[in-house]
């Protein structure tokens, strides 16, 4: 029966072993950093600078940026396919910005906080593609 007790208050216990509120608070962070970079960036383009804030109303609008038709959400749901949309994406976004897709790739797909706070406060401009 105490070893029955000892168990049954292991498992309730609200001590934990593994403390992962480091890793929630490094993403909240590095989504924050992304979100302010975004902010201008999307003036930049004439779009609202607030839904950078938005969650998927931000990769929406970054799909309109890569010059991308809006039904291209859909694939984000897709696992390994949104890898691939998104790197697309990213790249269609550098592009638009006068970056070439190594950009895209390391500092807007790798690298988010870097790259969206040096397109949204740097000196690049806008320019719209056309598909």
């Amino acid at each position: 029966m105490h070893i029955l007790l000892e168990l049954t208050s292991d498992v309730y216990s609200t001590s934990s072993s593994s403390d992962t509120s480091g890793a929630g608070g490094a993403a909240f962070l590095s989504y924050l950093l992304v979100a302010i970079g975004m902010w201008p960036m999307l003036k930049k383009a004439g779009m609202p600078g607030w839904g950078g804030f938005i969650p998927i109303y931000n990769i929406y609008l970054q799909i309109k940026l890569a010059g991308r038709t809006g039904l291209l959400l859909l694939l984000y749901l897709v696992p390994i396919v949104n890898l691939v949309v998104a790197i697309v994406v990213a790249c269609g976004v550098a592009r638009a910005f006068g970056k070439d897709g190594f950009y895209g790739f390391f500092l807007l797909f790798l690298f988010q906080p870097i790259g969206y706070l040096i397109l949204g406060f740097g000196s690049a401009e806008y320019t719209e593609i056309h598909r």
